[in-house]
């Protein structure tokens, strides 16, 4: 399923539009034969990925149980116990990324808490920084020893793989010939 497209029409509908299609999703999620065609292939002990839409992420967790409508799951990363409903695993491995095409900056879904991301603060400098939370219109990012609240349009991926926390980036480009 291409979800930009899905995001591409789902931001011209109404809000009433998507709380009646969020509550569709809902009811078809609670039949019963999705969270069996899930659970028929889970295991106690078996290490799954799921979806945590918080951080807009996906993350590894072992089956602790099996519920009749959820799974008790360890996560592996932080130690944390979740009751997970079936639709979160992830079992058939497909790719969680949402790929938006914004005008500029990144979208909302193309950001997870984690990655490292750049932006250009007040003194026109490009510096670099982990996601610690996202927000409605800002993400908080961890820039060295403080955090900064930056809008999704002034962030972007960071390539440089010398990058480091909080860190000025050089600008590595030749300078061109002024003319005179």
């Amino acid at each position: 399923m291409n979800f930009s497209d899905v995001l591409k029409a789902m931001n011209q509908a109404s809000a009433f539009e998507l709380f009646r299609m969020r509550a569709a999703i809902n009811r078809v999620l609670d039949q019963p034969q999705w969270a069996e065609a899930i659970r028929s292939r889970l295991r106690v002990g078996q290490l799954i990925e799921y979806f945590d839409s918080q951080g807009n992420t996906s993350c590894k967790a072992k089956i602790i149980e099996l519920n009749r409508k959820r799974a008790l799951v360890l996560e592996l990363a932080t130690g944390k116990y979740w009751l997970l409903d079936y639709a979160a695993i992830n079992i058939d491995g497909a790719d969680v990324q949402i790929r938006e095409q914004p005008q500029r900056g990144l979208g909302h879904n193309e950001v997870a808490v984690g990655e490292i991301v750049g932006y250009l603060d007040r003194n026109q400098q490009q510096r670099s920084g982990r996601v610690i939370r996202l927000n409605d219109k800002t993400v908080t990012l961890q820039v060295g020893r403080q955090q900064w609240r930056v809008a999704y349009a002034y962030l972007h991926r960071v390539v440089d793989s010398q990058a480091i926390d909080g860190e000025v980036l050089e600008d590595t480009m030749p300078k061109l010939p002024t003319q005179s």
